[in-house]
């Protein structure tokens, strides 16, 4: 992915990882492009009895993202999205104090912001995350990933700047497929790749 990034090597970068599963990938993204690497703490909004499959997202600026289709075509009351909602953000804050601690997030106006995560399934997250840092007034908005699902990329094509994306297999079955290692990263592990590339 870096390669394809080669572009704006030099230009004034910030890369952000989705945590958990980004951070590996970002690290080296930001170690090639000899960028500084920050955190983009984004959740998704697991749909009622099937959490992997996402009815939406949201970051940590209060940004929400809903497939309002999606919502109606199963018939999820309100209730349970709010219900939803107020779990993940219990969650997204304590990822942004675990990971973050009184580090203020970095700031993005008129930079090349490169969102990075493990891959795109729904999309949800990213178009989360990319809807959040737009309000932070970059000057270009690149996502990046590894792995996804073509209809996912084509839909985020329509809401940032470039879209990085190396493989989008057919059929699509899940991102960890693509992966040799595609373990669940602790804090710790997060935590640790964020200050090793500081050093």
């Amino acid at each position: 992915m870096a390669r394809h990034l080669a572009d704006v090597k030099g230009q004034d970068v910030v890369v952000l990882a989705l945590p958990r599963g980004g951070v590996p990938v970002a690290y080296e993204v930001a170690l090639a492009l000899q960028a500084p690497l920050d955190l983009f703490v984004v959740r998704k909004l697991g749909v009622p009895g099937h959490e992997e499959f996402a009815m939406g997202a949201i970051a940590g600026d209060g940004t929400r993202v809903l497939d309002q289709a999606l919502v109606r075509s199963l018939g999820i009351s309100n209730a349970a999205i709010e219900r939803v909602m107020q779990a993940e953000q219990r969650e997204l804050e304590r990822r942004e104090h675990a990971y973050r601690g009184d580090r203020a997030r970095p700031g993005l106006r008129g930079r090349t912001v490169i969102v990075v995560d493990d891959g795109l399934a729904t999309g949800a997250t990213m178009q989360a995350a990319a809807a959040a840092a737009r309000r932070g007034g970059p000057k270009l908005i690149i996502v990046a990933v590894p792995v996804g699902a073509r209809q996912a990329v084509h839909a985020l094509r329509r809401s940032v700047d470039r879209v990085i994306c190396p493989s989008t297999p057919e059929p699509f079955i899940a991102v960890g497929i693509a992966y040799q290692d595609f373990h669940q990263l602790s804090d710790e592990e997060t935590r640790d790749l964020i200050a090793a590339h500081r050093q």
